[in-house]
């Protein structure tokens, strides 16, 4: 079970008031600890990671989680971290989203500890009375300190009004459930601020503000998202992760390790000396960190597993032992009358790549392969069962279905 020091020190922005935790913690009471999270999209990556550890880890000293489904705030869009209004999502795919939102949750975040609560308990029931009293609490100048509302007032950029009912409405679900912490991001801080501030406002004691670093994604520059497409998911296979992780740039690996593992400090502090001194092989300390990211996810012996299998593909060249099969038609494939087949146009048909542009650009920068030989053509004469591979981790077995139709 970790320390409280590191709980509260590691992989943290900033408490609001940690003073005020640490006294809460000391109590023999099980504190409510509030996590809300919009089913905006149905995926958890790492970045969610950096906060869910910290729930789970409260939950080993006995406290309570409490996660607010927010099925009416995703039907509004939360602004935070974008530059426009995010798209407004239909009942039945808040819900569908969120199903697949709490398997992920669950794959850290101990269920038996959680209390599971959906906004439309309350909010079902709301009145346009209830708004205006909600609203009346809070002025246009709170709601424009916010940085990036800030930014699109000044910059005469629209600024929808549901969009300033969004912090009321995540700081009422504070006010419903109790919270004693809430946790988020450190581009949450103003929306958590004011949930705490409305507890003060009605009687309740204000919750604490438990903030955590940003992830950065795989590219090395930007957040984790999965609309920038830097990401890693929770739920991808443990061969995906690991090879994912082995991909980030050296400079990434001491912050993943800090923000995602329970490496001691210590250790991660050898970590650093050895890479600056040239003492160490980042690959190794790569498959390090992989590994101790799929055994939360998945078990020690998945870790185990992927490492070897990365080991057999990508660092002896093998082949993995399962290879997708996908049938298609050659006739359909073929590029004129010479017989050769289009492999742009097979790439998209099989999914090794998402578009012709991109298979034509993994084709030119050399990172397709058929039987092992580098291709150099956007043309070539292929044999049924044969295995193309895209970039570093795709592969498919091709099947002629000419051939097995004929047959």
């Amino acid at each position: 079970m970790p320390e409280l020091d590191f709980i509260l020190k590691r992989a943290v922005s900033e408490i609001i008031d940690e003073q005020d935790l640490r006294k809460l913690l000391d109590t023999s009471r099980t504190l409510r600890l509030k996590e809300g999270f919009d089913p905006s999209s149905a995926d958890i990556h790492l970045g969610h990671m950096v906060g869910l550890r910290k729930l789970r880890q409260l939950q080993e000293l006995g406290h309570q989680v409490v996660l607010i489904v927010g099925d009416w705030t995703a039907q509004i869009g939360d602004p935070t971290g974008a530059s426009v209004t995010r798209p407004m999502l239909t009942a039945e795919q808040v819900k569908a989203n969120a199903e697949t939102y709490m398997q992920q949750f669950f794959k850290i975040v101990d269920r038996s500890k959680t209390e599971v609560r959906w906004q439309s308990e309350w909010f079902g029931k709301f009145t346009l009375a209830d708004v205006i009293k909600l609203t009346s609490r809070f002025t246009i100048a709170q709601m424009l300190a916010r940085e990036d509302f800030k930014k699109r007032f000044e910059s005469n950029r629209p600024i929808t009004i549901t969009e300033f009912l969004y912090p009321l409405l995540q700081a009422y679900d504070s006010v419903m459930v109790k919270a004693d912490v809430e946790f988020g991001g450190n581009d949450q801080k103003f929306n958590l601020l004011v949930g705490r501030e409305l507890q003060s406002m009605i009687g309740q004691p204000s919750q604490q503000v438990f903030l955590t670093p940003i992830l950065t994604g795989t590219d090395g520059t930007k957040k984790m998202s999965k609309s920038l497409g830097n990401y890693i998911g929770v739920a991808e296979s443990p061969e995906n992760i690991f090879g994912k992780v082995m991909s980030i740039g050296d400079d990434l690996i001491i912050q993943y390790f800090d923000l995602l593992t329970d490496v001691t400090d210590e250790e991660l502090r050898h970590f650093e000396r050895d890479m600056d001194g040239g003492r160490t092989n980042p690959m190794l300390l790569k498959k390090r960190l992989a590994r101790e990211i799929i055994k939360q996810l998945y078990s020690e012996s998945d870790a185990e597993e992927a490492d070897l299998a990365f080991e057999k593909v990508h660092q002896r060249r093998e082949m993995p032992e399962e290879i997708n099969e996908c049938r298609v038609s050659f006739e359909a494939m073929k590029s004129g009358d010479c017989g050769d087949i289009d492999l742009p146009c097979l790439m998209v048909a099989t999914g090794l790549a998402s578009s012709k542009g991109e298979a034509k650009r993994l084709i030119q920068q050399g990172g397709v392969s058929l039987e092992g030989e580098k291709v150099t053509s956007e043309k070539a004469q292929l044999k049924s069962g044969c295995v193309l591979k895209a970039g570093k981790r795709r592969f498919a077995r091709i099947i002629n279905s000419d051939v097995v139709s004929a047959s």
